[in-house]
């Protein structure tokens, strides 16, 4: 089984949850960068 074909069955099989994971992931990365720039602010 190659790479392609793995992650494709493995968002096929978890796709009630991708919207959600995504959603979590974006919402870390927006923390960091508003933790990130923080300093400045102060």
């Amino acid at each position: 089984m190659t790479f392609y074909q793995t992650v494709k069955a493995i968002a096929q099989r978890s796709q009630d949850t991708l919207v959600q994971d995504a959603a979590g992931a974006a919402a870390l990365i927006v923390m960091l960068v508003v933790g990130l720039h923080l300093p400045a602010l102060v």
